[in-house]
C-alpha cells in the first residue's frame, strides 16, 4: 500500500511524498530511517479506490512515460533520479502522479523498474511492455527499448485518433440525415398526403410504400427503439463473455471485403512489429511469440496463434505450427515473410519490414476509403429524401394531369 506523507528533514527543509508500505506502523519506520519527521501520514486514496479497478494505462500515456524516462536516462541520469523528475512534471495529474510516486518508492528501496511497473497498483500495463522492459534492463539496452516503444503507442494512438477525427463529419453528417428523414417520413409525409386521401383520389405506389413505412414508424417507433438498443446491449454482452460468439464474429469480419483486409493487416502488422522488438531486445523467440500473441485484439487470430505458440514452446518453427493448426489463417505474404525469417534467422529484420508495409497499406487504403465515404453517404441520403419529395409531390402532379 502506498501512503502519503507530509514532514521535514534533518536539515529542516519540508519533505512531502508517498512510500510504500503493508501498513502505517512498517510506512513510520521507513521515514524514521529515511531521516523524515511527519506531521501528516495516511494512505493515498487513489490507489485504494483503483486496487478493485485496475485499468490499463493508455497508449498516449504510455509513449509519453517511455519518451520521457528514455530521455532522461539517455541523458546520463539514473532511474530513481528520472522518476523523480517525471514525477514533479506531472503533480497535477493525480492518479499517473500515484502511479509515478509508487514507482519511485519502490525503486529507492532497491527495486528494479520492471519489478516497481509489476508490483504497482495503479495501472494494468501490457505484459509484452513489461517483459521488454525486464530483459533491456538486464542487456544494457533500455534507452533504444524504451524510445521503441514510446513510438510503437505513439503511432497506434495516432492510427486511432486519425480514423476518429476522419469518421466524425460522416457520422454527424448521417445522425443529422437520419433526424431529418425520420420527421419528414413521420409528420410532414402523413399530413400532405392525407389531404388527397380525403379527396378520394388514388396514390401513385411510391407514395403508398412511403406511407405504409411512415404508419409502421409512428405505430411502432417505442418499440424500435427498445428493440435496437436491446439488440447492442445484447451484442456487446454476447461478445464479451460468450467465446465461441467472439470467435464467429471475429472470424466473419475478417471475410468482409475492404474491412476485413484492414483489420488482418492492422492486427498482423501489430502481432510483427511487437514481435521484431521483443526479439531486438533479447526475449527468447518462443516466449516472445507468446507474449506478442497476447496483443492480439481479433479472438479468432488470437486462438489460432495461441495453439500455433504451444507448438513454438515445444520446439516447431512458427510458419509450420500455423500452417498446421485450425482456424483462421494469416495472409499469404505474412507466412511467406515469417517462413523465410526463421530459415534465415532473421525474423526480426523481416517482421519489422514486415509491419511497416502493412501499416503504410493500410494508411492508403484508409485515406481512399474515407475519401469515398462522404460522397457515398451523400448520394444515399439524397437518393432517400428523393424517395420522398417524390411520393409527396407525385399525387399533386397526378391530380393536375388529372383535372
Amino acid at each position: 500500500m502506498l501512503y502519503k506523507y507530509k514532514g521535514m528533514t534533518k536539515t529542516g527543509k519540508s519533505a512531502k511524498g508517498s512510500i510504500e508500505a503493508s501498513n502505517m506502523d512498517e510506512a513510520k519506520r521507513k521515514l524514521k530511517s529515511q531521516g523524515i519527521f511527519y506531521e501528516y501520514i495516511a494512505p493515498t486514496k487513489e490507489i485504494t479506490e483503483h486496487n478493485f479497478s485496475k485499468r490499463e494505462m493508455s497508449g498516449p500515456q504510455l509513449s509519453s512515460f517511455a519518451k520521457e524516462l528514455s530521455s532522461y536516462l539517455n541523458s546520463g541520469m539514473a532511474i530513481l533520479t528520472a522518476i523523480r523528475l517525471i514525477e514533479d512534471q506531472h503533480q497535477k495529474e493525480k492518479k499517473y502522479a500515484s502511479f509515478l510516486a509508487s514507482l519511485r518508492t519502490m525503486i529507492e528501496e532497491g527495486k528494479s523498474l520492471y519489478h516497481a511497473l509489476n508490483s504497482q497498483n495503479i495501472y494494468a500495463m501490457p505484459d509484452f511492455f513489461l517483459q521488454s522492459i525486464n530483459v533491456a534492463s538486464q542487456g544494457g539496452k533500455m534507452v533504444p527499448v524504451l524510445i521503441q516503444m514510446g513510438d510503437f503507442f505513439s503511432t497506434q494512438a495516432k492510427v486511432k485518433k486519425q480514423v476518429g477525427n476522419a469518421l466524425a463529419y460522416p457520422m454527424f453528417i448521417f445522425i443529422v440525415a437520419i433526424g431529418m428523414v425520420g420527421f419528414l417520413i413521420t409528420f410532414v409525409v402523413p399530413k400532405i398526403t392525407g389531404i388527397f386521401e380525403d379527396t378520394g383520389q388514388e396514390l401513385p405506389g411510391i407514395t403508398k410504400f412511403v406511407l405504409s413505412i411512415s404508419d409502421f414508424l409512428s405505430a411502432h417507433y417505442i418499440l424500435l427503439i427498445v428493440g435496437f438498443i436491446t439488440v447492442i446491449i445484447a451484442f456487446k454482452l454476447f461478445y464479451k463473455y460468450i467465446h465461441g460468439f467472439t470467435k464467429f464474429y471475429d472470424a466473419l469480419v475478417l471475410k468482409v471485403p475492404i474491412i476485413g483486409e484492414l483489420i488482418q493487416n492492422h492486427e498482423l502488422g501489430r502481432f510483427s512489429y511487437i514481435l521484431s522488438l521483443m526479439l531486438d531486445s533479447g526475449v527468447s523467440y518462443a516466449h516472445a511469440v507468446k507474449l506478442a500473441t497476447s496483443t492480439f485484439s481479433n479472438t479468432s487470430f488470437k486462438d489460432t496463434f495461441s495453439e500455433a505458440s504451444e507448438k513454438v514452446i515445444e520446439g516447431n518453427k512458427l510458419s509450420h505450427s500455423l500452417q498446421r493448426v485450425k482456424g483462421t489463417k494469416p495472409k499469404r505474404n505474412f507466412m511467406q515473410a515469417l517462413a523465410l525469417g526463421e530459415e534465415s534467422s532473421e525474423v526480426s529484420n523481416i517482421l519489422s519490414n514486415i509491419a511497416t508495409l502493412y501499416r503504410e497499406e493500410n494508411d492508403d487504403k484508409l485515406k481512399l476509403l474515407l475519401s469515398l465515404l462522404e460522397p457515398f453517404m451523400m448520394l444515399f441520403i439524397g437518393g432517400v429524401v428523393g424517395v420522398i419529395v417524390s411520393a409527396m409531390l407525385l399525387p399533386i402532379f397526378s391530380m393536375n394531369l388529372g383535372g
